[in-house]
C-alpha cells in the first residue's frame, strides 16, 4: 500500500508539471495524472485487505510511514531537496510511528 501511494503520488507531481498539450483527458490532466489516480485506487484496494488482519490504529500508523516515504522518492527519483529542518522533521515523523505503531508493553 505504501509503494502504491508512493508511486502515485509521483506519477501526479510529473502529471501536474505536464505541458498543457499533453493533458489530454478531459483537458485537465495527462496520462500521468490519471494513472496516478488508478495507483491511488489500488492502493485503496490494498489498505481495505489489510483492514481484514490489522486493528485500524496499528494499521493506520504503519500508514503512515508513506508521509517519509514520499519525501525521500521525491528526492531520489525528482531531485527535490531536503533541507535540514525536512530532515529534522522526517525523524520526528518516523519516531511517532515507532511510538505509536509498536506498543511497548506488548513488547515487554
Amino acid at each position: 500500500m505504501i509503494a502504491c501511494t508512493v508511486g502515485a503520488n509521483l506519477l501526479m507531481k510529473q502529471g501536474a508539471a505536464a505541458a498543457p498539450a499533453e493533458r489530454v483527458l478531459f483537458g485537465i490532466m495527462g496520462w500521468r495524472t490519471f494513472f496516478g489516480l488508478c495507483v491511488f485506487a489500488l492502493a485503496g484496494l490494498v489498505y481495505s485487505w489489510i483492514l481484514r488482519f490489522l486493528p485500524l490504529n496499528v494499521a493506520q500508523s504503519f500508514a503512515s510511514v508513506q508521509f517519509v516515504a514520499v519525501i525521500l522518492a521525491s528526492s531520489l527519483l525528482l531531485a527535490e531537496p531536503i533541507s535540514s529542518g525536512r530532515w529534522i522533521g522526517i525523524a520526528l515523523i518516523a519516531a511517532g510511528i515507532a511510538l505509536v505503531g509498536f506498543d511497548l508493553q506488548e513488547l515487554g
